[in-house]
């Protein structure tokens, strides 16, 4: 293992492998369902609340999902390019 990660050796190899198979692709035949993510704001500190959005964000997904719709739950980016890795 290295001793410092080197993010775009190891991103990139992942990336094109989720690609490869779909793994971005909405699932079902139904319905087209899809939630957009933002990501939370990175001027304040994380809370409850972020979770509670999340939660609902992933039951909604999956109840259409179970229905057959076809679903994307997809995070999103900052507008602007905030560096919110730093979260």
């Amino acid at each position: 293992m290295d001793k410092t990660y080197n993010p775009d050796a190891i991103e990139q190899r992942w990336y094109q492998q989720w690609e490869q198979n779909g793994e971005f692709k909405p699932s079902g035949e139904g319905t087209p369902y899809s939630i957009m993510l933002p990501p939370p704001n990175v001027t304040g500190s994380l809370h409850m609340g972020h979770g509670f959005n999340n939660t609902i964000m992933d039951l909604l997904t999956r109840y259409h999902r179970m229905k057959g719709d076809n679903t994307l739950w997809q995070p999103g980016t900052d507008h602007a390019g905030i560096a919110t890795q730093m979260v």
